[in-house]
């Protein structure tokens, strides 16, 4: 990574929503940048996003090689693109330029004489006078010239003819097994791979000369209205102030058990097995902090929307009213539609443009089977994603789902507990040949705890949390019995 020498003040707009945090402001006046990618990769998308975000005072010129003019209008209407104010230059192998001379040549000015495909683009760049120029694809250079010493001085005769005229370029390149792109790597000032492999699309700047820019593999999506880019989550570049006070659930005892509530900007797992109430216990977190007027957000992967509120509003839980308010908002994941980068997108838009204080993700189970990724990777976004919450001074909580029923426990899934401050966990415990609820605190750095088991339970006025099972043993191995004759309850009989 190069170092940072440049101002976004002073930088040509990529017009790819996204791209420019990439490029840390976009790309730098007067240099060319190569945009590398498989058939598919989105490529020309590029090309119109940045020939179409052009200021007042600026001219754009397309240098089609590829793809006749026609062609390309009518997919760039597709997107949505503008290009009224795009001139072009039709030099594809439909032209007539191709059948009428093949002579080629290499130029400055003093050689642009002749009738061959550089002097064509001098002449358009002249008559023009273009800003932004995109040639489409460079590579074509290669098939129109004699040998590859020949293509080599005639694209570095065109890019130092460009720069000497303050124009900013970009080309593409199609990389074949049998024809390289090594030297048109070697010759440009920024390289950006777009990658589209397994129904995956993702961007990754190697090169960017006189400026800093984000390393790493970045998330793509292109839909109707063309390319966004979701730059990678970078957890140290966010940071914000907050006071670290607890956030009560509402529920009495529950805030006793935690010695006043969940600090904010703590991470928290909430763990068990499925039907204890995960859920409802953490959505009483976050409904108490919407009733106070802090704007939160329950991100679902595990539960349907019309589902979840269902069962809310069976138990007494106003979390519709919340939502009508403005204060609460239930997302609803879809399965493998989004990338690890794309959510963390979501999650930044909510903290960053709607002061979101409160985010739920339900559960780390349905993230991992939901977003695109393998394991370690989605490990790692999460642990980013929660350090991200943690520096913005975001409460975060986290639904961790547990195969058990009863036996021996287990706190969370293997590989996710190191990221909480708070583990809340509820248990079920067979007593007498009944199941019942237990909750206790296993973990919180920023106080104390109370070290003893409650019963639990959700009944049709919402989450009730009794007192202290002090007297019962073994809850933890799955097998409790009282030290003295208690009933169910924990009284003498």
């Amino acid at each position: 990574m190069a170092s940072n020498d440049t101002h976004s003040d002073d930088r040509v707009s990529t017009g790819t929503d996204g791209l420019d945090d990439v490029l840390d402001g976009g790309y730098v006046p007067g240099r060319n940048y190569m945009i590398h990618g498989q058939p598919g990769a989105g490529k020309t998308l590029l090309g119109l996003h940045f020939l179409t975000t052009c200021e007042p005072d600026e001219n754009a010129l397309y240098v089609n090689l590829g793809e006749p003019e026609a062609d390309i209008r009518r997919d760039a209407e597709r997107f949505g693109f503008d290009l009224d104010d795009v001139a072009f230059l039709d030099l594809s192998p439909s032209a007539d330029f191709f059948t009428e001379d093949q002579s080629y040549d290499v130029f400055p000015s003093s050689e642009v004489e002749g009738d061959g495909v550089v002097a064509d683009i001098v002449e358009g760049v002249r008559e023009h006078e273009p800003d932004r120029v995109f040639v489409d694809p460079m590579t074509q250079f290669r098939y129109l010239s004699p040998d590859d010493y020949q293509f080599r001085e005639q694209v570095l005769s065109f890019l130092q003819f460009m720069k000497e005229r303050g124009t900013t370029v970009l080309f593409t390149s199609q990389d074949t097994s049998a024809t390289p792109d090594d030297d048109l790597q070697f010759m440009s000032d920024g390289i950006v791979h777009l990658r589209y492999e397994e129904e995956r699309r993702s961007l990754e700047v190697t090169k960017f000369r006189g400026s800093d820019f984000q390393g790493g593999e970045h998330a793509v999506r292109i839909s109707d209205t063309g390319m966004t880019v979701f730059p990678k989550l970078r957890p140290g570049s966010h940071e914000a102030t907050f006071a670290a006070e607890p956030l009560p659930s509402g529920v009495p005892a529950m805030d006793e058990l935690l010695h006043g509530g969940l600090e904010r900007g703590t991470i928290s797992i909430i763990s068990g097995p499925s039907g204890v109430g995960k859920t409802t216990t953490g959505t009483q977190f976050v409904k108490e902090a919407a009733g106070r007027g802090e704007r939160s957000v329950i991100y679902m992967f595990e539960e349907s929307r019309a589902t979840f509120l269902e069962r809310m509003r069976s138990i007494n839980v106003p979390v519709e009213q919340m939502i009508d308010r403005g204060t609460l908002e239930v997302k609803e994941v879809e399965a493998l539609e989004q990338s690890p980068a794309e959510f963390a997108n979501d999650v930044r838009h909510e903290v960053e443009e709607n002061d979101t204080k409160i985010v739920m993700v339900d559960g780390i189970n349905g993230y991992r089977l939901a977003i695109q990724g393998d394991d370690d990777e989605l490990t790692n976004e999460l642990h980013s994603l929660g350090r991200y919450l943690q520096n913005m001074g975001v409460t975060t909580i986290f639904v961790s789902e547990m195969q058990s029923i009863t036996g021996e426990f287990e706190a969370t899934e293997e590989n996710v507990s190191y990221l909480a401050d708070n583990i809340l966990f509820l248990r079920y415990i067979e007593f007498e040949g009944e199941l019942q609820k237990a909750v206790g605190v296993l973990k919180k750095r920023a106080s104390d705890f109370e070290r003893t088991l409650r019963d639990f339970e959700i009944t049709e006025h919402g989450l009730t949390v009794g007192g202290p099972l002090s007297e019962l043993r073994g809850v933890l191995s799955g097998t409790p019995e009282w030290t003295e004759k208690k009933d169910e309850f924990g009284r003498e009989d």
